[in-house]
């Protein structure tokens, strides 16, 4: 074979190589990976004594791929007590029992090696026990389920979050204030979880006190919760865009860290972010004018809440802005009569409306809610109560 045809063939070889790694790569970005979720489950607490608290839940692990088995080798549970006093004396245990259809639990309570088959269920149980003489101040347990997922992408350890309340407010206990357009009543709520919905939230706390032209509003950060959308800071992966464009903005921006950033990044993609800020800092130098990021970059951009941005425990997440506001005030108006809004209210006398019913002054909100009655503590105040005056 002459040095020529060796050459063609190295060449040929070398394009079929080529094309070959492509498709693997391709076939490689397109694959399913771990995925193995586990959702929130249905909970329930039970006080068995004025000094225990039991505390279950059931859980479905949902294998999400259409082609590939996944194994959970592990599951495990830590449990974190919040409190109005000290936590010294109190306990807590934790048992987890598999449910699995065709596999009995072990009476040791090890959790076994277990394959959910193709795009299968299976079911667990939580049961947390907590013991002490102070648990009457016990506020909130958050319950970290931690599972191992082992695939194709080797072994990858996940969390789920289950935030639970302990304590439940009285209802009618909230107080009306005067302001020009309206009376307004703060209305203290449990602890408000993924496992809670606002039509129900306002069923249960507002309807026993409001009468026919009222309207309900409820802050934005509460209903993002209700809807889930909180995120681990430990599980985002800053990228390039995050990483650099975070410094340029102000220490108290949600966005001025790379993980605040990312979730930005993650919701409209890093064009549109380095799209908003080439353009944004343009108009802020050239044309002295403010804020052009957070139209182009989108809602998500001004609503994210980095960690300490909301009351504990989701002090320790990044809280993101409400998906479908409009929706959500629809449904409240719907099923309870009330007209509905979700605001966005802070202690400088800056009020947002995301989203309100059609029969809702925007006016009027804004004069309501002007100094901002529900708080920007921890009153737990996250439902106002509106009640226009005559001729308003």
């Amino acid at each position: 074979m002459g040095i020529a045809s060796l050459g063609i063939g190295l060449g040929v070889a070398a394009l079929v190589l080529g094309a070959a790694g492509a498709a693997i790569e391709l076939q490689y970005r397109r694959r399913p990976g771990n995925k193995l979720e586990l959702d929130a489950g249905s909970w329930q607490i039970e006080k068995l004594s004025p000094n225990r608290i039991s505390v279950v839940g059931e859980m479905e692990f949902q294998n999400k791929t259409d082609s590939l088995e996944i194994m959970l080798p592990d599951v495990n549970a830590d449990v974190k007590l919040l409190s109005k006093g000290s936590l010294e004396g109190i306990t807590s245990k934790t048992r987890i029992t598999p449910l699995h259809k065709d596999a009995p639990a072990r009476n040791d309570g090890y959790w076994f090696g277990y394959i959910v088959k193709v795009a299968k269920t299976t079911r667990m149980k939580v049961a947390v026990d907590i013991e002490g003489e102070n648990t009457a101040e016990l506020q909130t347990a958050w319950i970290k389920v931690n599972y191992l997922t082992y695939g194709p992408e080797g072994r990858i350890p996940k969390t789920k979050h289950i935030i639970f309340p302990l304590q439940y407010p009285e209802v009618g206990t909230g107080k009306w204030r005067n302001s020009p357009a309206a009376d307004v009543m703060a209305i203290k709520t449990h602890l408000l979880t993924h496992l809670d919905n606002p039509v129900d939230i306002v069923k249960k706390y507002v309807s026993p006190q409001a009468q026919p032209g009222d309207i309900v509003t409820i802050a934005e950060s509460p209903i993002a919760i209700m809807q889930g959308r909180y995120i681990d800071p430990s599980t985002i992966k800053p990228g390039f865009v995050a990483k650099r464009l975070c410094y340029y903005f102000m220490p108290t921006s949600s966005l001025a860290t790379a993980c605040g950033m990312q979730s930005l990044v993650d919701i409209v993609g890093p064009v549109r972010v380095v799209f908003a800020f080439v353009v944004g800092s343009l108009a802020k130098v050239i044309l002295r004018k403010p804020g052009v990021f957070y139209q182009l970059a989108g809602e998500q951009a001004r609503l994210i809440d980095d960690i300490t941005g909301t009351l504990p425990p989701y002090d320790q997440f990044i809280v993101l802005g409400p998906a479908n506001p409009q929706s959500v005030v629809e449904q409240i108006k719907t099923e309870t009569g009330l007209s509905a809004a979700i605001v966005d209210v802070n202690d400088l006398k800056a009020v947002k409306i995301l989203a309100a019913t059609p029969d809702v002054s925007q006016a009027l909100l804004e004069q309501a809610l002007l100094n901002n009655p529900a708080g920007n503590g921890d009153e737990q105040t996250p439902v106002v109560l509106i009640r226009p005056k005559t001729g308003n």
